[in-house]
């Protein structure tokens, strides 16, 4: 058995959820959670909305609710998570184990969280599903964002991919399927009409440079902090802050026992350092945090680098992650309450 599949077998049910046969495809948005999905791990709502739980009643039997933006919604307003993978919950063995569930039953519980994030989403994603879908909600108070890996991660990808609202994941599968689609409304050329290499036959494509780093990290802020302006006219009324969510490597060196089998594993069946090695240094970390934190403060956002603050909280011990990205239990719950505890929550 995989240290995987023996240490998180909730992975499995990610890997259900996450069936890439199974994916829904959405209008402007390109892709969304599955809906109605049920199981011991995750559930979604009919939109695809995985649902927050609230405190529990005074008898400790119990949770006062869940609620979700295309099930049931509390009276009065509520908070926003916003963010991807990470905030979604990826990771953690259960509903009640997310963020935006600790949020609600512990740590802020004050007003209730809903989860708005999106699996593998972008921040122009983030932003598309709050538009189309604000007409759901009730009045919102506060938004939160535990965001910033996924532009930078994407922000390597070539100019033709990321056009001008950055690119997302599996976007290469997009543009070939609308390729395809675009030759076969091609009228037949003849010969005068190929373009041809100066040795002959037609032009092949060659694999694109990959931008220099400080030039990806200054457009990943520039992305976010163009989408954050977006926020600011669809919630006038909410107070927004912002928080990077933290890659594993820029809390710590040494991973924890589990967390190094985990990781160790995951790297002899993937190109994560060929790719993302150069994002994982912690000076990669704390530069992006400095622009970001810039960019927020220019638009009245709080923002929070959580990675210094959890390093000086997690033991060496604490099993934060099941891969370099997602939580453990134990993880989302000490950054949670880091989280709540950086911006002040109640």
């Amino acid at each position: 058995m995989s240290a995987r599949a023996a240490l998180t077998p909730q992975m499995l049910q990610y890997d259900d959820f996450d069936d890439r046969s199974q994916t829904r495809w959405l209008p402007y948005l390109m892709y969304f959670h599955r809906a109605d999905y049920r199981s011991d791990v995750i559930t979604t709502d009919r939109l695809g909305f995985r649902p927050s739980q609230g405190p529990q009643g005074p008898d400790g039997a119990g949770h006062a609710g869940q609620a979700s933006a295309g099930a049931r919604l509390p009276d009065g307003s509520v908070r926003l998570l916003v963010g991807s993978s990470s905030a979604f919950g990826i990771g953690v063995t259960a509903d009640d184990q997310t963020m935006a569930t600790l949020l609600w039953s512990r740590y802020a519980p004050s007003k209730p969280w809903l989860n708005f994030a999106g699996r593998s989403f972008n921040s122009t994603q983030e932003a598309m599903l709050f538009l189309l879908f604000r007409h759901l909600l009730p009045p919102i108070d506060e938004i939160v964002f535990f965001s910033g890996l996924n532009d930078l991660a994407l922000s390597r990808l070539p100019a033709e991919q990321r056009g001008e609202h950055g690119a997302f994941f599996n976007c290469g599968e997009y543009f070939n399927a609308m390729e395809t689609l675009r030759a076969a409304h091609r009228k037949p050329q003849g010969r005068l009409g190929r373009r041809l290499r100066a040795g002959g036959g037609t032009a092949s494509p060659t694999e694109p440079e990959v931008r220099p780093l400080p030039e990806r990290v200054s457009g990943a802020v520039e992305l976010t902090a163009r989408n954050l302006d977006s926020w600011r006219l669809l919630a006038p009324d909410a107070r927004i802050s912002y928080v990077l969510q933290p890659l594993a490597t820029w809390i710590r060196d040494d991973p924890a026992p589990e967390e190094r089998q985990l990781f160790g594993e995951l790297d002899e069946i993937s190109n994560f350092w060929q790719l993302y090695g150069d994002i994982a240094t912690r000076e990669t970390g704390r530069t992006y945090a400095a622009q970001l934190r810039e960019a927020c403060e220019k638009r009245d956002i709080r923002f929070v680098d959580i990675s210094p603050a959890l390093a000086e909280t997690v033991s060496p011990t604490d099993w934060m992650f099941v891969d370099r990205a997602h939580f453990t239990d134990l993880g989302s719950d000490i950054v949670t309450r880091v989280l709540a505890e950086q911006l002040e929550l109640s």
